[in-house]
C-alpha cells in the first residue's frame, strides 16, 4: 500500500485505547477466556470412558461405585491462547479510495496488541486467492508487536479471495484461541465452510465486514460505466437511477443478512463496520454493544 497506516501515531491510539480497555475486557477477551482442548489443569468440566492406558489417577472411583463403570475425568487445558487473524487481501478491499484496506490494517493492529495485552500468541495472515499467507506468525509480548507490526503496510490489496479454500487448508488450532476474519464479504465465492471448519474446531470466531461510505449509501446517477473490482474484464453500462439504487440497496441487505445470520446460526460474532469508523466506536460501541467487550 502506498500510506503507512500502522504508524506511530496510530500504535499510540491503540495503546490509549488497550489502557481505558483493560480493566472491562471480557467477552472473547480477558481471563475468563480458556482452551477448549482438554489437558492438566484443576478445572473439571466432564467425563469420557477410561480406556487402556489412560491416567489411573485420573478415575473417578465414586462414579464407579455408583455405575460399575470406569470413567476418565477431563480438566480444560491452561496452554496459552493464540489468536488468529485473516486479512481479506482482494482487490474490492481497496475499493473506496483503499479506505476498506486501512481500515482492515487498522483493526487487525488493535485486535493483536489487545491480545498480546492478555498474555496471548497472535498470528495475522492474508487470504490471497486460495491460499493463507503469513504476515506475523506466533508473536508473543508488547517488544515483539512493536517491533514486527509495521509488516501490515507491506501488504498489497489485489486478485480474489477463497476465503473457505484458503482456511480448510491452513493449520487453525484446536480451541485454543479466537478466529477473526475481516473481509466485505462481497463475493459468490464461499465462505461459510470456514466458519464451520473453525466452529468444529471449537474456536471462537469473529467476522468483521467492513464496507465503505460509497457501498453503504452510493450516491451514483445518471449513465455509468461500471468494472468488477476483482475481475476488470467484466463490465457493466448502465443508467443509475432511483430504481436501481433502490434494487442495489435490496441486494446489499441481503448480503448483510445472509453473513450476520450465518455467523449467529454457527455461534460466531459479527459486526459490520464502515471504514471510516474510529477505533474507539468500534471497540467501545460495537464490539461492546455485542459482548465481545464488556
Amino acid at each position: 500500500m502506498a500510506k503507512f497506516t500502522v504508524n506511530e501515531e496510530l500504535l499510540q491510539q491503540i495503546e490509549t485505547l488497550q489502557t481505558l480497555l483493560k480493566n472491562n475486557i471480557a467477552g472473547m477477551f480477558g481471563g475468563n477466556r480458556k482452551s477448549k482442548t482438554y489437558g492438566s489443569s484443576c478445572e473439571f468440566v466432564d467425563y469420557r470412558d477410561y480406556m487402556p492406558g489412560d491416567d489411573v489417577t485420573k478415575i473417578d472411583w465414586n462414579a464407579y461405585a455408583r455405575f460399575d463403570k470406569l470413567y476418565e475425568k477431563l480438566y480444560l487445558d491452561e496452554r496459552q491462547m493464540h489468536t488468529r487473524i485473516y486479512i481479506d487481501a482482494s482487490r474490492s478491499m481497496d475499493y473506496g479510495r483503499g479506505q476498506k484496506a486501512e481500515q482492515a490494517l487498522r483493526l487487525a493492529a488493535t485486535l493483536a496488541y489487545i491480545s498480546i495485552c492478555e498474555m496471548e500468541k497472535v498470528s495475522i495472515f492474508i487470504i490471497r486467492d486460495s491460499q493463507v499467507i503469513d504476515v506475523l506468525n506466533g508473536i508473543v509480548g508488547k517488544e515483539a508487536y512493536i517491533g514486527s507490526i509495521g509488516k501490515l503496510n507491506e501488504i498489497e490489496f489485489d486478485g480474489d479471495s477463497f476465503i473457505s479454500d484458503a482456511i480448510l487448508q491452513s493449520r487453525v488450532g484446536h480451541g485454543d484461541g479466537m478466529s477473526v476474519i475481516i473481509s466485505d464479504f462481497l463475493t459468490d465465492n464461499n465462505y461459510e465452510d470456514a466458519i464451520d471448519h473453525l466452529a468444529d474446531k471449537r474456536r471462537d470466531i469473529l467476522c468483521i465486514q467492513v464496507l465503505s461510505r460509497e457501498e453503504m449509501n452510493p450516491q451514483l446517477r445518471g449513465k455509468m460505466h461500471l468494472f468488477d473490482s476483482e475481475n476488470t474484464r467484466k463490465s457493466y453500462r448502465k443508467k443509475i437511477d432511483r430504481e436501481i439504487v433502490r434494487a442495489y440497496k435490496d441486494a446489499l441487505q441481503y448480503t448483510v443478512d445472509r453473513i450476520k445470520n450465518y455467523c449467529e446460526a454457527r455461534g460466531a460474532a459479527y459486526m459490520l463496520t464502515n471504514a471510516e469508523d474510529s477505533m474507539a466506536e468500534i471497540f467501545f460501541g460495537k464490539l461492546t454493544d455485542m459482548e465481545v467487550l464488556k
